[in-house]
């Protein structure tokens, strides 16, 4: 697949990812699309292959982090935060043993 196709790809997924992570937040869905935007537009001249690809491991990278570790939160009073997990971070819950396994 040419680097072309993957830089586009990259920007496709990474504006879908921050419409699913910021979802009812305009704030930061305005802030991310700007940095986003901001970002490919100031790599847009890049023509050195090794770079092109650092760059995408990068975009692919922070896409990742935005996918499985941002989670909003609402203010709901003076002290308390109100977390909104998405399906998709709610993994299952694995209950902790006491008792350590014997290698045998």
């Amino acid at each position: 697949m040419g680097q072309t196709v993957k830089v586009l790809q990259l920007f496709k997924t990474l504006h879908r990812t921050r419409q699913q992570v910021f979802k009812n937040d305009a704030r930061a869905l305005e802030a991310a699309r700007i940095k986003i935007n901001e970002e490919f537009k100031n790599n847009k001249s890049e023509t050195s292959p090794k770079k092109i690809e650092e760059l995408i491991k990068i975009g692919s990278d922070v896409e990742l982090l935005l996918r499985t570790s941002v989670i909003q939160g609402i203010h709901t009073d003076h002290n308390t935060l109100k977390l909104i997990p998405r399906k998709d971070l709610l993994l299952e819950n694995v209950p902790y043993c006491d008792t350590p396994t014997q290698k045998q």
